[in-house]
């Protein structure tokens, strides 16, 4: 985040993270990458030692009370150990905004506190097999039975499910109602019979558990409903916010241009380092502005969140573009980093080619670039054609009489 937008506290905030961030283990990060730790539950513990765990939420419930602006702070520092533990960082902030809003405080006590003290493991159940971007597709049923909900389905790609203790988890329990009204959330305990199958093979992010559950006449007590039931289309708009913003950090993308330009002023070919080639200095150039502009913008989305600005459709729309640019301009850093370094940059003697695989997954998960662009657009044109002109109305600053403007004008 830009020096100019952090208070005192904030900075200090910054330097709480930085040291945790490099308390980190090196090997954990190789282990994680080759597949040999599938769930670093250290990490989340010693975070939670730190009290560095969901720092938005309650000091009642271990949080400390803090802001969004606050959070992007530390995640920005978290992202430089690569995006499995920077997503295992933000899943608890995810998981915890919807018992934060909308769970009971029995709810908040029994699983907000100890997630947040990193005692205990969440993850959330989004993706099934038949429906990736189709959310409100969701086939997992939950069928009400006394004082139980039985749930039935599977999800895939959920991240953390190697080591969660429970799934914050969309089911359907109403099946002959409209999609946004058919859904209902549930905390689901692993223990309540959920199966856990390790997903192998991912191009990158490993290490970070992510899994497919299947759940065969799972029973969940009916206290396990968060908000109301059918009510899950509307707690799935607000997580969107958290789910989303998360992606707004640079600090990973930062680390990785920092080792192509430290690698181009030392490099030399042709008798001088590379850096004296605009080739290469225009591409660090062109990189840097972006993040710096992403850098901004992710405390100007983050901001207003905190003061509450604008409607709800109006902060999904801000939340996806900083998701869309901030993940393609993640991606194209990457890539110039790589372009930069030439063949070097293709090896494990840097950490390029590993951010090179996390970056692909970001343009993906949590909703796709193409699905961000269709959200953008629908709130945008909700915006425009729900309020007049404001300001000076330029349409109007053309060469030509009104009689002309009418017969030009025509539109069916």
């Amino acid at each position: 985040m830009l020096e100019v937008f952090l208070t005192e506290e904030q900075k200090k905030l910054r330097e709480e993270v930085r040291d945790f961030v490099k308390s980190i283990p090196r090997q954990l990060l190789l282990d994680m990458d080759a597949d040999k730790v599938r769930f670093p539950k250290e990490f989340l513990i010693e975070a939670g030692k730190r009290n560095l765990l969901g720092l938005r939420f309650p000091p009642q419930y271990g949080g400390r009370g803090l802001k969004w602006v606050d959070e992007m702070i530390a995640l920005d520092e978290v992202s430089k150990l690569g995006m499995s533990l920077s997503c295992l960082y933000s899943l608890v902030t995810i998981c915890g905004e919807a018992l934060n809003a909308f769970g009971t405080d029995a709810q908040k006590e029994k699983y907000l506190k100890p997630t947040l003290e990193g005692r205990m493991y969440c993850a959330e159940a989004l993706t099934e097999p038949r429906g990736g971007s189709d959310f409100f597709g969701a086939t997992t049923v939950a069928r009400k039975e006394g004082s139980h909900y039985v749930l039935n389905g599977q999800k895939r790609f959920i991240v953390g499910a190697e080591g969660a203790d429970y799934f914050v988890l969309y089911a359907n329990t109403n099946p002959g109602a409209p999609t946004r009204d058919s859904l209902s959330l549930f905390i689901v305990e692993r223990d309540m019979g959920v199966d856990v199958k390790y997903v192998y093979g991912l191009m990158g992010t490993r290490g970070g558990g992510a899994g497919r559950i299947v759940l065969r006449d799972v029973r969940v007590p009916a206290e396990n409903l968060v908000g109301e039931e059918n009510a899950g289309g509307m707690i799935f708009y607000q997580m969107m916010i958290p789910e989303r913003i998360v992606s707004g950090t640079t600090g990973g993308s930062r680390a990785t241009l920092e080792i192509a330009a430290r690698y181009a002023d030392k490099r030399k070919a042709f008798g001088q380092t590379i850096r004296s080639f605009e080739a290469v200095s225009f591409k660090i150039a062109e990189c840097i502005t972006k993040l710096d502009a992403i850098s901004a913008f992710t405390y100007a989305v983050a901001k207003t969140l905190d003061e509450g600005v604008g409607t709800r459709g109006y902060q999904r729309r801000l939340v996806s573009e900083l998701k869309k640019m901030s993940t393609d301009v993640q991606w194209e850093v990457v890539n110039e980093a790589m372009q930069i370094m030439g063949g070097i940059g293709y090896t494990s003697v840097f950490p390029i080619e590993r951010a090179m695989r996390d970056a692909r997954l970001g343009m993906i998960w949590t909703g796709t670039a193409e699905v961000m662009n269709l959200i953008i657009q629908h709130e945008y044109y909700k915006e425009l054609l729900a309020k007049g002109v404001e300001g000076r109305d330029t349409e109007a600053d053309v060469d030509l009489t009104d009689e002309e403007i009418a017969e030009e004008k025509v539109y069916e």
